[in-house]
């Protein structure tokens, strides 16, 4: 996609908004929006009855119903809690080389500005977590300056999944040979994450860990290694930042489903099924990496499964 294309993406939605949880607030910072695979193409173990089964339940802001393509966003969050600016995941980046997939390769996407418009200069984060590292969401760690890679937020401590920063390694490649995502997160280690492990700002993290009162991070393996999710509780409130656990409302309705890019598929239904699961016993808004729409969505019990509520918005 060009770059004609992704402008006039952007002037479909608004592309910085918030909400409150609580006492905190949370900033969403699109980087890019448009048409992505269609379901039968995404998702492994697509099932063409299910989808039709449940296709009209899911809002034309996340799927074009003519031509089944998945209406996907690449977007980050702030969060802001107690006086902590805590940004979650960081796209693409721009001027990034990714011959793997080329659609988020070379970008030149006004991330930054959009971040300044809400509040928010490279300088004034605390803390970047990444869900998981994947090229999508590592990219704005970095950005090009003195002919190097260096931190796009120098004040911040980053977190990173300790499982994913060793699979993922070049250098530690022959103990991973089997990866399903190698070609599609082709050169994203080397730009986007060792240079922050070079400046000693990266903290390697395994099991649950506690980022500051009120936000969580949890394991939550199967799309990679190393995949979490980031839950935010303030005033008896929950949001559970879910990455890539979930794509799209779709695999709310079948959680069976994968992404053709999950790297254990028995771990990652698994993974999904709780995580779904939990959001619906705690009442939480669960907030996906790459929601179109409104960008999250509640889950609800039914008789037969799950569904996703609010997608339009209503009860949010």
């Amino acid at each position: 996609m060009h770059d004609d294309s992704l402008n006039r993406g952007v002037l479909m939605s608004q592309v910085v908004d918030s909400w409150m949880l609580g006492r905190a607030r949370v900033h969403r910072i699109e980087e890019w929006c448009g048409p992505f695979l269609t379901p039968h193409l995404l998702f492994a173990g697509f099932d063409a009855d299910a989808y039709a089964a449940c296709k009209a339940a899911v809002p034309p802001e996340y799927l074009d119903a003519a031509s089944d393509a998945l209406l996907a966003r690449l977007q980050s969050w702030v969060i802001e809690l107690d006086g902590v600016r805590v940004l979650i995941d960081t796209g693409a980046g721009n001027d990034k080389v990714r011959p793997g997939i080329p659609l988020f390769g070379g970008l030149q996407t006004p991330f930054l500005e959009r971040l300044a418009s809400a509040g928010f200069e490279p300088e004034g984060i605390d803390l970047v977590v990444c869900t998981h590292l994947h090229v999508d969401h590592v990219g704005w760690n970095t950005r090009w300056v003195d002919d190097r890679w260096q931190p796009t937020f120098p004040r911040a401590r980053y977190v990173f999944p300790q499982a994913d920063a060793e699979y993922w390694d070049p250098q530690r490649a022959e103990l991973y040979p089997q990866k399903i995502g190698a070609a599609v997160n082709e050169g994203f280690f080397d730009d986007s994450v060792r240079p922050i492990l070079d400046a000693g700002l990266a903290e390697l993290v395994a099991g649950p860990h506690e980022l500051l009162p009120g936000l969580r991070l949890d394991p939550a393996p199967g799309h990679t290694p190393g995949s979490t999710v980031i839950t935010l509780e303030s005033a008896g409130e929950h949001a559970l930042f879910v990455g890539d656990v979930v794509h799209h409302p779709l695999q709310v309705f079948n959680p069976d489903w994968n992404s053709i890019f999950c790297e254990d598929a028995t771990q990652a239904r698994q993974t999904r099924r709780a995580v779904l699961e939990r959001a619906a016993d705690l009442g939480a808004v669960l907030v996906p990496a790459h929601f179109a729409g409104q960008h999250r969505t509640r889950v609800q019990r039914t008789a037969t499964g799950l569904r996703p509520v609010g997608l339009d918005g209503v009860g949010l």
